[in-house]
């Protein structure tokens, strides 16, 4: 068995692009808009995993979103989160909150931190290897909202 990607609906292509692309830095792989069945399907990774992804078409992030959608998606208690991993906490962070995303569960030990994308979709970040020393502002920030 081999893991390929997981999916989630999207209700704003643009705003979701800008988060996923932009702000997280994810990288587009591939992208179907499919006109007979009003939606799209657009494919994302991480850098790191871009190589592979070449290859495999695996590990991906599907984002699918359907055109004519009124539906609003709620996250339910069997879904949890997306986590990946950081070469440096602290700066990712920063650059998450300097592009206007909260940090709903700052990272005080160094190790992990939680946001959520515009559609709700909570995402962990852990820190590569050993948790960095704490460090302000991060150390003594509080939790906002849920994750």
């Amino acid at each position: 068995m081999k893991y390929l990607h997981t999916m989630v609906r999207v209700t704003d292509v643009e705003a979701s692009l800008d988060f996923y692309v932009n702000k997280m830095g994810m990288v587009q792989t591939k992208r179907n808009d499919y006109e007979s069945g009003r939606f799209s399907l657009i494919f994302l990774t991480a850098d790191e995993d871009a190589a592979q992804v070449a290859s495999e078409r695996a590990p991906e992030l599907e984002l699918t979103y359907n055109w004519d959608g009124d539906e609003e998606y709620t996250g339910g208690r069997n879904f949890g989160h997306l986590c990946y991993s950081v070469k440096n906490i602290y700066e990712y962070c920063q650059r998450m909150q300097d592009a206007g995303v909260t940090i709903n569960r700052p990272p005080r030990d160094g190790r992990m931190a939680f946001f959520k994308s515009p559609d709700g979709i909570s995402f962990e970040i852990l820190q590569q290897g050993e948790p960095l020393p704490a460090a302000e502002p991060w150390a003594s920030m509080e939790n906002t909202g849920s994750w």
